[in-house]
């Protein structure tokens, strides 16, 4: 895959991957009423729908948290099924939690909070301006340079164009609050960096 196609679709998984496990290391009163709702599935739940992202305002401490216990974390959520229905150990969520309450955080539904508005962010980012320039932008100038990337295989290429136009169709929502953006940017380097290494 493209070099720059990669921090984008790695960062919308990682916020992903966090949303889902936040939800898993609520309270027990929040896994009852999941419980529940599960068991009384409404019309709107039969339809897939992705999770809702809600914008968090950063704080230098929390973007360099992230940037220290993306290892711990990571290591942790390799233990993971690799089947995202599949219920999580509890003992799993605890370490998780454990992870991120090493580096500042209140627990990992905290940190996944931050890792999501991170992602938000940085899938508007461009990575050769290193400029902030929205999902969609983004999205379509991605689409561009896979289109003309000579040294792609017809089939690496068709793969990914059919990544980037699905993703098109619902890009993300766009950041609201400039601080974000500055503090990603500030450390954007480093934050992708990190995110290669995850890989």
């Amino acid at each position: 895959m493209h070099q720059r196609f990669r921090p984008v679709a790695a960062w919308f998984g990682a916020a992903c991957l966090a949303v889902a496990l936040a939800s898993a290391s609520g309270s027990a009163a929040f896994a009852q009423a999941k419980s529940e709702a599960e068991t009384k599935p409404s019309p709107e739940a039969a339809a897939p729908s992705q999770p809702a992202f809600k914008e968090i305002t950063l704080t230098e401490k929390q973007v360099a948290g992230v940037l220290a216990a993306h290892k711990d974390v990571d290591a942790v959520a390799a233990k993971l099924p690799d089947d995202p229905q599949a219920k999580p150990d509890p003992k799993i969520i605890q370490q998780l939690d454990a992870a991120a309450k090493k580096h500042g955080f209140a627990d990992y539904g905290d940190y996944s909070e931050v890792v999501e508005t991170i992602s938000m962010v940085m899938a508007g980012v461009d990575a050769k301006t290193k400029t902030y320039v929205g999902p969609e932008a983004e999205l379509k100038a991605q689409i561009a340079i896979v289109e003309a990337d000579p040294k792609m295989s017809a089939e690496d290429k068709k793969l990914a164009l059919a990544d980037l136009n699905e993703a098109l169709k619902s890009p993300g929502p766009t950041v609201k609050n400039q601080t974000n953006i500055d503090l990603v940017l500030k450390n954007y380097d480093k934050l992708v960096d990190a995110l290669e290494e995850d890989e």
